[in-house]
């Protein structure tokens, strides 16, 4: 067993969906509030690790939607200040496994730090645990 610092958005399906998996999995999960964390440059850092810096923004973001924010145009450095003034930009959720940090949900690179239950033994279709599942007509930011 496994404990799981996991910085989510509060109220995101897919946030909700990967918690349980992993406390199916006998892990515990300790959720913290990605928007109202006070991120320093060098503990974003650590979980954005060597990426491209556009593969660190969350797509489903309005303003990456909008085209108001291209993050294919920043700097690490830029896009690491953006996201501490705006968190919604950043690729949730953000996890910290023992000194292991990682973006998004990857299910093979977490398999290989930690025992996850099959997922054909979960009650819903686990295979796609990063895309928003929001359609055009509903966004992160207003509430059902």
């Amino acid at each position: 067993m496994a404990t799981i610092l996991f910085f989510e958005k509060p109220g995101c399906q897919n946030n909700t969906r990967q918690k349980a998996l992993l406390e199916d999995s006998g892990h515990q999960v300790e959720a913290v509030n990605l928007l109202e964390h006070s991120w320093s440059k060098e503990e974003l850092a650590r979980y954005l690790g060597e990426k491209p810096v556009a593969e660190w923004f969350n797509m489903a973001a309005p303003k990456v939607k909008s085209g108001e924010v291209n993050p294919h145009l920043y700097s690490r450095e830029e896009a690491i200040a953006l996201m501490i003034r705006e968190p919604l930009l950043i690729k949730r959720p953000l996890m910290k496994i023992g000194n292991h940090y990682f973006q998004g949900f990857d299910i093979a690179g977490l398999k290989k730090l930690i025992n996850l239950v099959e997922q054909e033994k979960q009650s819903e279709n686990l295979s796609d645990m990063n895309s928003c599942p929001h359609n055009n007509n509903y966004s992160c930011t207003i509430k059902k």
